[in-house]
């Protein structure tokens, strides 16, 4: 019996985030079984998305207009950018509903042991754009990561000529959370970062 397609779209499948090679193997059966429900539909979207998404040139976000439709949105607030590492906390903060300003996706974090330098993220298209009127702010909003912080510092120095403000999110103890139940490391943080009431 051959099956060298099912494989070759169960590997496939395996490369997605949260899917190991018997999560793949299951979603590939699941389609298989459920042709016209699921897999044509399916197949007919993922097409669709191939042809009509494209990165905003702007801000590298993802959109089916470039500039995309943040960009262009004249109700936000175009003096203030959110520096983020992916598309995906992007979308995330726009799901909060906390933040009414533009966007900057950087494409990632600088990484020595990954071999990411400056070169590989949108710094200089940042900097330019912070540069530029009407910005008085750049808010960093990236991962509480080693790499994180490492890209936080050298954001601040680079962005520190164009005289914009730079803020970064807050650090410290998530809502609801217990002290007890918190690890070393959040707990330093948030220790730095309290405030006053």
């Amino acid at each position: 019996m051959s099956r060298r397609s099912i494989d070759h779209l169960a590997r496939a499948l395996a490369r997605l985030p949260g899917l190991g090679p018997r999560s793949a193997r299951r979603a590939v059966l699941y389609l298989l079984t459920h042709r016209e429900a699921v897999l044509r539909p399916m197949m007919e979207a993922l097409a669709d998305v191939e042809r009509s998404v494209r990165a905003c040139s702007v801000c590298h976000n993802l959109d089916e207009q470039d500039p995309c439709s943040i960009c262009v949105d004249q109700g936000r607030d175009a003096s203030v950018l959110c520096v983020v590492e992916q598309v995906g906390d992007l979308w995330a903060l726009e799901r909060s509903g906390a933040f009414a300003g533009r966007y900057h996706v950087l494409g990632g974090t600088l990484s020595a042991l990954g071999g990411v330098g400056p070169d590989d993220l949108t710094i200089e298209g940042l900097v330019a754009r912070a540069a530029a009127p009407p910005v008085r702010e750049v808010i960093l909003a990236l991962n509480a990561t080693v790499d994180g912080q490492t890209t936080a510092h050298v954001l601040t120095d680079r962005l520190a000529a164009t005289g914009v403000g730079v803020t970064r999110l807050a650090h410290g103890m998530p809502l609801g959370a217990e002290v007890g139940t918190m690890d070393d490391g959040t707990l330093a943080a948030a220790v730095k970062s309290r405030y006053t009431l």
